[in-house]
């Protein structure tokens, strides 16, 4: 998710043209779009009206093909790696030791391994295509939907070129579905945290070595946790400057690498005997570690606007390699030790896991804090899609009026959503398989072939993105069906969590 995205980064992603960059005034609604005329990006030192950059369809662009060096205003590589770390890292991290435990202790590790390399190589794929048309069209920056259209305008059939448009379409339709996705996995990972610690708070102690049985206290349904947060969602939603989004989106980083490193120190000590865990588990719940590890690895939408904004763009490629290669050791040593840790018991985010005494409890909260604010920096990109263009249909006077009704209607939304689904587990998986796989199997391969099939492919390569693109499609249709079969399956409680009754 794959999910605490920057709000600059993700709004780059999905500007669109023709939207006036103006500063919001009290009252009114900010309708300022960061375009991509705001960005000087990478251009090319020899660029000609068609035709691949250096390195063609075998790579990224040769480093001489970029002439902006040095801007005092790109960001460094540090910053770039730090952005491209926080952009997949969230909420789909904590829910891996579970989705290993959907796959088995071998194949869950290696298929994380497999899912990082292709995840990391459509990435690539994307980055290529967009340098391509910034080539052929002599632009500065090319975003992901722009990508798309392009490319369906290159293809040598007649339909798709004079139906382009709605590539940009579909793919601002699965940012927002991801999007607002992950807004409602927020509401469901709040509850089911608050209320456990509101179970225990009466038997939490200051013992974290202890391994008592702690008497939970009967407390609401989490679904009226999720309708008690929601006012403060709703106003958290009226911020709509970047520069205090940023604040709270650093407040929020902070309290969950400090989450983080808490929770490693504990799941490392005192692992049982793993022989009892399966190698490979049953099939039919694999396409539910599918959803939950695409859902993890979706920071596809952060790629473009990333390098977009670097000093040097040059470096963007290894930076990409190596934030990708931190990220999926990350994702498989947490899930490892944490299903090694819990084994069968592992429950949906493994913080629900871990024990009553206040260090821990003070984790859940303080994760809960990170995942609260980062609801807004995520909430930020759909709503700067949706709202602006209702809001031009109204009066001035109106304007901000019904700006605000527009945001607690989707705040709602998102919240209704989470009620209807109160299983995190479940709601991770779905949100995973029917966006998540799109933007980040499906589409990147297919914008391969559309935009270098008529420049001359080789059948292996055409091969190859048929097959990711087809895998990727299989997990979509498969993960979506599974995990709605898994919500209609009853549901026991345990820990004051709902979980799988299998």
């Amino acid at each position: 998710m794959a999910d605490a995205k920057e709000p600059g980064l993700g709004a780059v992603e999905l500007g669109s043209p023709g939207v006036p960059d103006t500063s919001p005034s009290p009252g009114t609604m900010s309708t300022r779009r960061l375009r991509s005329e705001d960005y000087n990006d990478y251009s090319s030192t020899d660029v000609t009206p068609e035709g691949s950059p250096p390195g063609g369809i075998n790579g990224f662009a040769h480093p001489e093909s970029y002439q902006r060096f040095g801007e005092t205003n790109g960001t460094t590589w540090y910053q770039t790696l730090i952005h491209l770390l926080k952009g997949n890292i969230g909420t789909g991290l904590l829910g891996l030791p579970l989705a290993l435990k959907n796959a088995g202790i071998l194949l869950g590790p290696l298929s994380l391994l497999v899912m990082g390399i292709v995840a990391v190589h459509c990435m690539s794929i994307l980055v290529k295509c967009a340098h391509h048309f910034c080539y052929r069209f002599q632009k500065q920056f090319v975003d992901y939907g722009g990508a798309v259209m392009y490319g369906l305008e290159s293809t040598p059939s007649a339909w798709l070129r004079t139906h382009a448009v709605w590539g940009r379409r579909v793919v601002g339709l699965f940012l927002i579905l991801t999007q607002l996705g992950f807004c409602c996995v927020y509401f469901v990972f709040l509850a089911d945290n608050l209320r456990q610690v509101v179970s225990a708070a009466n038997d939490t102690t200051t013992d974290c070595n202890s391994n008592r049985t702690v008497a939970l206290t009967p407390t609401m349904d989490s679904r009226l946790y999720m309708l008690s947060l929601l006012p403060f969602v709703v106003l958290l939603s009226f911020i709509q400057n970047l520069k205090v989004l940023s604040i709270f989106s650093m407040l929020a980083n902070v309290a969950m690498l400090v989450s983080l490193v808490v929770i490693y120190q504990y799941i490392v000590r005192d692992i049982p005997d793993p022989s009892n865990l399966p190698l490979v588990a049953a099939w039919k719940t694999y396409p539910l570690f599918f959803g939950t590890a695409i859902f993890a690895f979706e920071g596809i939408g952060v790629v473009l606007p990333l390098e977009n904004k670097m000093k040097n763009p040059r470096q963007f490629p290894v930076i990409l390699y190596v934030g990708m290669t931190i990220v999926t050791i990350l994702y498989i040593s947490l899930s490892v030790l944490g299903y090694l840790r819990f084994g069968a018991s592992i429950q949906a985010s493994i913080t629900l896991n871990l024990p009553n005494c206040w260090l821990y409890q003070a984790v859940k909260l303080l994760f809960s804090f990170g995942i609260f604010f980062t609801y807004a920096v995520q909430f930020y990109v759909p709503a700067e899609i949706i709202i602006p263009p209702l809001v031009a249909r109204v009066s001035e006077r109106w304007g901000w009026v019904v700006n605000l009704l527009l945001r607690v209607a989707l705040v709602s939304v998102t919240c209704v959503l989470a009620i209807l689904i109160p299983r995190l587990d479940i709601v991770i998986s779905l949100v995973g398989s029917v966006s998540s796989s799109a933007l980040a199997l499906i589409f990147p391969p297919l914008l391969e072939i559309a935009t270098y099939y008529v420049e001359g492919m080789h059948p292996l390569l055409i091969a190859k993105d048929v097959a990711i693109s087809l895998i990727g499609f299989v997990g979509f249709v498969v993960g979506t069906y599974e995990a709605l079969v898994e919500l209609a399956t009853p549901a026991a409680v345990i820990n004051g969590t709902s979980v799988s009754a299998q």
